[in-house]
């Protein structure tokens, strides 16, 4: 079974660790980079041009049950943070303790970074820098600057499990949002902070980021002059066409959860991707419904979710039939009631079913959840053949 998400946050996580340990699923993982927080927006300003790294890295080794220790010392690696203080020579001999095998793939993008931090000793504050986000910096300088290609090398190089896919061709963007109140928040990083309930009413990827100065500017404006404003400084972006054709041929695509204005509706909004999934072979197109709130989306009821997606896919009333089931977490028994269509929504039917972690507050169960989504597969290939 071949499956297609869209994710790259914690809240797929879980559930492409359970996709991957499923026996006959080959799983693709479509990720968007537009992280600009902290030290991953100090490393972008440091390297202009390359998209956030962060959501590849934790995606890159998946943890699953049976993975040896080598395998968990690795995910360590990568998932350090570089304490203050670290200087540039600190990155030589960073890897030693790794197997050869990883080790020298390591050593050789380090070393393409250390090079650049050379170039530029005062460019970029180590501290706090994940090692993982700087390898694939490095491999990002070493292969031209090419970011999917930066992207590919690493999971190749470190044995990803998953088809780890940037969503677009991999143009630099800017993630800048617009509220009711008018308020603009200037990067992904304000996106998922937490804000006043004001809802976020436009989404925009921008070729240049928003300044501290620029956002204020805007704000001074009438909204339908800020909208207009935005939208000239749009970036050009083209999608992936792995990432495309991992849509048209998957079996089940998944709009997984997460934080929906960073992780997921900039994805949809990737030109092509709308097409790919209405083209897709896929037998269930399914949207799981977050389990609690994030700061960008306080108090919006499940249906805003799927309204949410189905806007930013460019087909509000569903009628490509990009969504068609949606699963929402009802506390319970963990059993699925029978699904129903959403009035409004032709085609889409609710799947409610007791999805959470009961360990985890705010997880979703990655066991249930992946039995749920695969059995939807499962029962829509029989019907099928039956009616053929």
């Amino acid at each position: 079974m071949r499956v297609a998400m869209f994710g790259g946050g914690r809240g797929t996580a879980a559930i492409a660790r359970r996709l991957l340990e499923t026996p006959g699923v080959e799983l693709s993982l479509l990720v968007n980079g537009y992280d600009d927080g902290l030290s991953t927006g100090a490393l972008r300003r440091f390297l202009p041009g390359m998209l956030g790294p962060s959501d590849f890295r934790k995606n890159l080794l998946l943890r699953r049950d049976g993975d040896g220790p080598g395998r968990a010392a690795l995910v360590a690696f990568l998932e350090r943070r570089l304490p203050p203080g670290t200087a540039r020579r600190d990155l030589d001999g960073l890897a030693d303790a790794l197997p050869r095998g990883v080790r020298e793939p390591v050593e050789r993008d380090l070393a393409a970074l250390r090079a650049r931090l050379d170039a530029d000793p005062d460019g970029l504050d180590l501290a706090d820098c994940a090692v993982g986000n700087l390898v694939i910096a490095g491999a990002y300088l070493r292969l031209g600057r090419d970011f999917n290609a930066a992207v590919g090398h690493c999971a190749r190089a470190y044995g990803s499990a998953a088809r780890l896919l940037n969503v677009t061709g991999g143009e630099d963007a800017h993630l800048a949002a617009v509220k009711a109140s008018g308020r603009v928040l200037a990067d992904e990083a304000g996106i998922v902070a937490p804000q006043d309930p004001s809802p976020i009413t436009d989404l925009f990827l921008l070729r240049e980021p928003l300044t501290a100065a620029g956002r204020d500017e805007l704000e001074r404006l009438p909204p339908a002059r800020v909208r207009w404003v935005l939208r000239r400084r749009r970036a050009a972006l083209t999608a992936n066409p792995a990432a495309l054709a991992a849509l048209r041929d998957a079996d089940l695509i998944v709009y997984g959860p997460g934080t929906p204005h960073s992780s997921l509706l900039p994805s949809y909004l990737t030109p092509g991707v709308p097409d790919a999934v209405a083209a897709s072979r896929a037998a269930a197109k399914v949207l799981v419904v977050n389990l609690t709130d994030d700061h960008d989306v306080r108090g919006l009821s499940a249906a805003g979710h799927l309204g949410l997606a189905l806007s930013y896919l460019g087909d509000p009333l569903n009628e490509r039939g990009l969504v068609t089931h949606a699963v929402r977490h009802r506390p319970g028994d963990g059993r699925a009631a029978g699904p129903g269509p959403v009035p409004g929504r032709d085609g889409v039917c609710w799947l409610p079913a007791d999805l959470a972690d009961p360990e985890r507050p705010g997880v979703h169960d990655a066991g249930r959840t992946v039995a749920l989504l695969t059995g939807l597969v499962a029962r829509t290939d029989a019907l099928l053949e039956r009616a053929g």
